[in-house]
Protein backbone atom coordinates (compact mmCIF):
# COMPACT_ATOMS: atom_id res chain seq x y z
CA UNK A 1 0.00 0.00 0.00
CA UNK A 2 1.42 3.37 -0.98
CA UNK A 3 2.02 6.16 1.52
CA UNK A 4 -0.79 8.29 0.02
CA UNK A 5 -3.26 5.37 0.26
CA UNK A 6 -2.31 4.88 3.94
CA UNK A 7 -2.88 8.60 4.59
CA UNK A 8 -6.28 8.49 2.90
CA UNK A 9 -7.23 5.42 4.93
CA UNK A 10 -6.14 7.11 8.21
CA UNK A 11 -8.05 10.27 7.24
CA UNK A 12 -11.24 8.30 6.49
CA UNK A 13 -11.02 6.36 9.77
CA UNK A 14 -10.42 9.63 11.65
CA UNK A 15 -13.41 11.28 9.96
CA UNK A 16 -15.64 8.32 10.85
CA UNK A 17 -14.49 8.34 14.49
CA UNK A 18 -15.01 12.11 14.73
CA UNK A 19 -18.54 11.78 13.31
CA UNK A 20 -19.43 8.98 15.72
CA UNK A 21 -18.08 10.91 18.72
CA UNK A 22 -19.92 14.07 17.64
CA UNK A 23 -23.20 12.15 17.35
CA UNK A 24 -22.68 10.63 20.79
CA UNK A 25 -22.15 14.04 22.40
CA UNK A 26 -25.03 15.87 20.71
CA UNK A 27 -27.60 13.05 20.57
CA UNK A 28 -27.31 11.53 24.01
CA UNK A 29 -29.65 8.61 24.35
CA UNK A 30 -32.17 8.04 27.10
CA UNK A 31 -29.86 5.37 28.56
CA UNK A 32 -27.36 8.02 29.68
CA UNK A 33 -27.23 9.26 33.27
CA UNK A 34 -26.26 12.92 33.56
CA UNK A 35 -24.94 14.79 36.59
CA UNK A 36 -26.71 18.04 37.49
CA UNK A 37 -24.99 21.22 36.33
CA UNK A 38 -24.99 23.90 38.99
CA UNK A 39 -27.72 25.05 41.28
CA UNK A 40 -31.35 25.82 40.52
CA UNK A 41 -32.90 29.12 41.74
CA UNK A 42 -33.72 29.13 45.46
CA UNK A 43 -37.44 29.76 44.90
CA UNK A 44 -37.73 26.42 43.03
CA UNK A 45 -36.30 24.42 45.95
CA UNK A 46 -38.48 22.93 48.66
CA UNK A 47 -41.79 21.17 49.09
CA UNK A 48 -44.75 22.49 47.10
CA UNK A 49 -48.34 21.80 46.15
CA UNK A 50 -49.79 22.77 42.80
CA UNK A 51 -53.27 24.08 42.13
CA UNK A 52 -54.42 20.50 41.41
CA UNK A 53 -53.39 19.29 44.89
CA UNK A 54 -50.30 17.38 43.68
CA UNK A 55 -47.24 17.59 45.95
CA UNK A 56 -43.64 18.06 44.82
CA UNK A 57 -40.21 18.03 46.40
CA UNK A 58 -37.47 19.82 44.44
CA UNK A 59 -33.72 19.93 45.12
CA UNK A 60 -30.70 20.89 43.00
CA UNK A 61 -30.56 17.37 41.59
CA UNK A 62 -34.08 15.91 41.81
CA UNK A 63 -37.68 16.90 41.00
CA UNK A 64 -40.18 14.55 42.65
CA UNK A 65 -43.86 14.57 41.77
CA UNK A 66 -45.37 12.62 44.65
CA UNK A 67 -46.06 9.89 45.18
CA UNK A 68 -43.61 8.24 42.79
CA UNK A 69 -42.52 10.17 39.66
CA UNK A 70 -38.88 11.29 39.77
CA UNK A 71 -36.93 13.49 37.38
CA UNK A 72 -33.14 13.90 37.60
CA UNK A 73 -32.12 17.52 36.98
CA UNK A 74 -29.40 17.76 34.35
CA UNK A 75 -29.26 21.48 33.64
CA UNK A 76 -30.95 24.74 34.59
CA UNK A 77 -30.99 27.75 32.27
CA UNK A 78 -31.94 30.66 34.53
CA UNK A 79 -31.95 33.25 31.73
CA UNK A 80 -34.40 31.23 29.61
CA UNK A 81 -36.13 29.81 32.73
CA UNK A 82 -36.16 26.09 32.06
CA UNK A 83 -34.84 22.84 33.49
CA UNK A 84 -33.66 19.84 31.50
CA UNK A 85 -34.32 16.59 33.34
CA UNK A 86 -34.12 12.87 32.73
CA UNK A 87 -37.14 10.84 33.73
CA UNK A 88 -36.24 8.21 36.31
CA UNK A 89 -35.91 4.69 34.93
CA UNK A 90 -38.47 3.49 37.51
CA UNK A 91 -41.18 5.98 36.38
CA UNK A 92 -44.32 4.19 35.14
CA UNK A 93 -44.47 6.34 31.99
CA UNK A 94 -41.72 7.70 29.75
CA UNK A 95 -39.00 6.06 31.89
CA UNK A 96 -35.46 7.12 31.00
CA UNK A 97 -36.59 9.76 28.49
CA UNK A 98 -35.96 13.51 28.72
CA UNK A 99 -38.20 16.37 29.82
CA UNK A 100 -38.02 20.15 29.49
CA UNK A 101 -39.69 22.02 32.35
CA UNK A 102 -40.30 25.72 31.64
CA UNK A 103 -41.00 27.84 34.72
CA UNK A 104 -42.04 31.40 35.50
CA UNK A 105 -42.69 33.69 38.48
CA UNK A 106 -46.17 34.98 39.30
CA UNK A 107 -47.23 38.21 40.99
CA UNK A 108 -50.64 38.86 42.45
CA UNK A 109 -51.56 35.14 42.61
CA UNK A 110 -50.65 34.40 46.23
CA UNK A 111 -50.20 31.82 47.61
CA UNK A 112 -48.98 30.70 44.17
CA UNK A 113 -45.61 32.36 43.50
CA UNK A 114 -44.43 30.44 40.44
CA UNK A 115 -45.60 27.91 37.90
CA UNK A 116 -44.26 25.33 35.51
CA UNK A 117 -45.02 23.63 32.22
CA UNK A 118 -43.83 20.21 31.08
CA UNK A 119 -43.06 21.54 27.62
CA UNK A 120 -41.99 18.07 26.46
CA UNK A 121 -41.88 15.01 28.68
CA UNK A 122 -40.93 12.20 26.31
CA UNK A 123 -37.96 13.36 24.23
CA UNK A 124 -35.61 10.59 23.06
CA UNK A 125 -32.56 12.85 23.39
CA UNK A 126 -31.48 15.68 25.63
CA UNK A 127 -30.97 17.88 22.56
CA UNK A 128 -34.57 17.31 21.43
CA UNK A 129 -35.86 18.32 24.88
CA UNK A 130 -33.67 21.42 24.88
CA UNK A 131 -34.71 22.55 21.39
CA UNK A 132 -38.45 22.03 21.86
CA UNK A 133 -40.49 25.21 21.33
CA UNK A 134 -40.74 27.02 24.63
CA UNK A 135 -43.93 27.54 26.60
CA UNK A 136 -45.76 30.86 26.16
CA UNK A 137 -45.11 32.82 29.36
CA UNK A 138 -47.07 35.82 28.07
CA UNK A 139 -50.24 33.69 28.25
CA UNK A 140 -49.78 31.40 31.28
CA UNK A 141 -53.47 30.40 31.29
CA UNK A 142 -53.04 28.62 27.93
CA UNK A 143 -49.27 28.84 27.34
CA UNK A 144 -48.51 25.22 28.11
CA UNK A 145 -49.63 23.61 24.83
CA UNK A 146 -53.13 25.01 25.30
CA UNK A 147 -53.23 24.32 29.03
CA UNK A 148 -52.34 26.56 31.98
CA UNK A 149 -49.00 26.51 33.77
CA UNK A 150 -49.30 24.48 36.99
CA UNK A 151 -49.17 27.04 39.80
CA UNK A 152 -47.00 26.20 42.82
CA UNK A 153 -47.30 27.20 46.47
CA UNK A 154 -44.69 26.44 49.10
CA UNK A 155 -45.67 24.12 51.96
Amino acid sequence: MSKSNKMIKVFIIGAILFTLCKQQVFSQSADTTHPAKGSIPAFLKGTFEDDYGIRYTITDSLWIQHPNAKYHIIDCDTSEQYLLVQNDKANKTDAGLFTRIDYMNFTGMEPFRWGFCLTIYNANTLEKAKSTTIADRKNPKVGCSGFPFSRMKKL
